[in-house]
């Protein structure tokens, strides 16, 4: 939704075609929620981190998207992070569950 609405920010304040901000931003889009479903798959956190580093950059375009994208890229870098972590936690579980068993 953040890339949506720097979408429309940017129609008004760049100087950048319509056409070429909702081809750049709906492909973004579309690449955002599509990496939500694969995430476990290799190479997709890299690719996530390249989409943060695009959001970063769009700060060209829209100024005030130098500090959301960092922000954004901060709460990647946490649910990346973290997860990997969680992922560790229930593995261990699940081994001593079946250790148990």
């Amino acid at each position: 939704m953040v890339i949506g609405f720097a979408a429309l920010v940017a129609m008004r304040l760049s100087h950048v075609s319509s056409a070429t901000l909702w081809s750049v931003s709906g492909a973004a889009m579309v690449l955002c929620v599509l990496l939500c479903g694969v995430l476990n798959r290799r190479g997709a956190v890299t690719i996530g981190w390249a989409l943060q580093i695009a959001l970063i950059a769009s700060g060209a375009v829209v100024g005030m998207m130098y500090g959301l994208g960092v922000i954004f890229a901060g709460l990647w870098w946490a649910s990346v992070h973290y997860g990997r972590k969680i992922d560790v936690i229930k593995a261990a579980r699940a081994a001593d569950a079946a250790a148990q068993a």
